[in-house]
């Protein structure tokens, strides 16, 4: 589904809203295992703070044209959510709501041109910069839900959803995953993903597909009536 600049800036907003919201806890809530394999909250809230400070490198890049990657190298962004996870609550919390404050402050300096200007992320695409406000409200929104503290995907806006469904698809496209047709039964909106063997018809609400194509807990079927195809990790 297309999306637009301004909706991402938007969601971006809204993401971090949710996810402070859902990070303002205690040592024992923070402490507690996430909806994410092998991490608890605290690493959750410290890979998105990170992630924050990451982009922020991006968005110096394209302020100045001073080549400034996300991260030094895979082990340095490993080291910062391991340092991060560790720290009390209150530091923690205070590092995601200020890196979120920085972030946000310099996107809202670039200019025209500055938006326009080539970056390129963790992965290696070289992007415009105008892609990081939707590279940022996928982790906040996303990771928002991963805290387990009780946001959904069904809490975040249909626009975001279908987006990041497309997102998704398009990546998994790439993969060797099944063959997929899937359709929201609460949207106009279906997709279709290429994959091995015959073309499998999966229905479900537009969260429940999002959940389900991110990898996350849902509950969409086949025609059938039985479980959706299991996927691999979405990135």
């Amino acid at each position: 589904m297309s999306r637009t600049f301004e909706e991402a800036r938007e969601w971006v907003r809204l993401g971090t809203r949710l996810l402070a919201g859902a990070a303002d806890a205690d040592e024992a809530v923070l402490g507690a295992p996430s909806a994410l394999p092998g991490w608890t909250r605290k690493h959750v809230v410290a890979h998105v703070a990170a992630n924050a400070d990451a982009l922020g490198n991006l968005v110096h890049w394209a302020a100045t044209g001073e080549p400034t990657p996300m991260y030094a190298s895979p082990q340095e962004r490993a080291a910062g959510i391991e340092k991060g996870a560790v720290l009390p609550a209150a530091e923690l919390t205070a590092w995601l709501r200020d890196s979120a404050r920085r972030l946000e402050a310099a996107m809202a300096a670039l200019g025209a041109d500055q938006w326009q200007a080539p970056v390129v992320t963790a992965q290696g695409r070289t992007v415009p910069a105008t892609e990081l406000p939707w590279m940022r409200s996928r982790e906040v929104c996303v990771h928002a839900v991963d805290l387990g503290t009780g946001v959904s995907f069904a809490d975040l806006p249909a626009g975001f959803l279908a987006a990041l469904c497309a997102d998704v698809v398009g990546r998994r496209a790439a993969g060797r995953g099944p063959a997929l047709v899937l359709t929201a039964t609460d949207a106009d909106a279906r997709w279709e993903l290429p994959g091995t063997g015959e073309a499998v018809e999966v229905a479900g609400a537009l969260h429940e597909l999002t959940a389900y194509l991110t990898g996350r807990p849902g509950s969409p079927t086949t025609g059938d009536g039985r479980p959706a195809p299991a996927l691999g990790p979405w990135l």
